[in-house]
């Protein structure tokens, strides 16, 4: 297992400028339309490691391709993992990210289920930082848009050979992103995967890496061919628990009670879902983290136990979820309207990150400064 080494001084940042970034005139229009992972910033962060060095030549440089051997072992092995975080600008002008300290931990889960190196959680931190000094007018002022900031490391090393690569980058690029619902939040249908799972035990689903998203893209055009906006997958072993949904977690409102699959080792560690949790809890809402079966799900709706189904994750935050398809079935009403904890815990969630409600749990960090 590869690690960086406990009480390294912190990285130094060199920068290099972009000498042709965009014109205000041509920020100004793609900030205008942003729509999601279509438009970049003028720069992005490097770090490099390797096996003898580890961790060093941190830097800032202009946004551009990568130059890549056709031998990288990222190409042919996928050693590569991923984190997903956005800034927002508050009232005052201000620039802030949401629980990064959460994301960092989560990429060094990710790099050690990879075999690949940890980056440390002051240069995860400074990186983002480093991004939004030389890009900071790239963040949204308007509505509910942010800057979609996106870290990965990918292995480098030019060698066919199985086994964990010796060369390794990190990257932060930046996407301006605009609100995921433009029309309002609006209720989705969800489709049953039944031919096809996302992760099995002891694989990789509790790890951000892409090779999970390649798993879900042709059961999520079986559900977009059924009318279906997200797939919904069962655990591997028994087929009868709910696991997630391609890219976000699930939860159950019944009563008092909010109930969400138990991440054991197959679920993704959302962030979302952590901050969902605890101001549910907040609220006196006891939420329970367990098993949840696919007729349980559909006994609750049938039997009005389960009032509201919501998914989340951090590009729609909360999403509301009014029925679920399969091949033969098909349970709760397709023009149900969003239920009213899901919606007032969207509501709190999306305040706290924008600054119109009290962090009263220290989850804001500025990046502008």
């Amino acid at each position: 297992m590869m690690t960086t080494a406990t009480g390294a001084a912190p990285l130094e940042f060199a920068r290099t400028l972009n000498p042709r970034p965009a014109s205000d005139a041509e920020r100004d229009a793609v900030l205008a339309n942003p729509g999601f992972g279509i438009h970049f910033s003028d720069h992005m962060v490097a770090i490099d490691w390797t096996i003898d060095a580890g961790w060093h030549d941190a830097r800032v440089q202009p946004y551009g391709p990568l130059q890549l051997d056709p031998g990288s072992a990222v190409l042919h092995y996928a050693q590569e993992v991923f984190e997903g975080l956005k800034a927002y600008r508050h009232a005052d002008g201000s620039v802030w990210t949401f629980r990064p300290e959460m994301n960092a931990r989560r990429l060094q889960r990710s790099a050690r289920r990879l075999a690949l190196p940890e980056l440390p959680v002051e240069d995860f931190l400074a990186s983002l930082k480093e991004i939004i000094a030389v890009d900071e007018s790239w963040v949204p002022s308007d509505g509910d848009a942010s800057l979609y900031l996106r870290p990965f490391m990918i292995a480098n090393e030019t060698f066919l050979g199985v086994r964990a690569a010796h060369t390794v980058a990190y990257f932060v690029i930046a996407s301006p992103a605009g609100p995921y619902f433009s029309g309002g939040v609006t209720p989705v249908s969800i489709w049953l995967s039944t031919e096809f799972s996302r992760a099995g035990r002891g694989g990789t689903g509790a790890a951000k890496c892409g090779g999970n998203y390649a798993a879900s893209l042709l059961p999520q055009e079986e559900a977009a061919a059924n009318g279906c906006s997200q797939v919904l997958f069962l655990d591997a072993e028994s087929g009868r628990h709910v696991d997630e949904l391609g890219g976000m977690n699930v939860f159950f409102v019944m009563g008092d009670r909010l109930v969400t699959p138990a991440t054991s080792g197959s679920i993704l560690e959302g962030v979302t879902r952590d901050s969902v949790i605890q101001l549910a809890r907040d609220r006196g809402l006891v939420v329970q983290e367990r098993d949840f079966t696919l007729d349980e799900w559909r006994d609750g709706v049938e039997s009005g136990r389960i009032t509201e189904v919501f998914a989340c994750g951090t590009a729609a935050v909360i999403t509301p979820i009014a029925q679920v398809k399969g091949p033969d079935f098909a349970f709760g009403e397709a023009d149900a309207p969003a239920g009213e904890v899901t919606m007032s815990l969207r509501q709190e969630l999306t305040d706290i990150q924008y600054g119109r409600a009290e962090d009263r749990h220290g989850w804001l960090y500025r990046l502008d400064s």
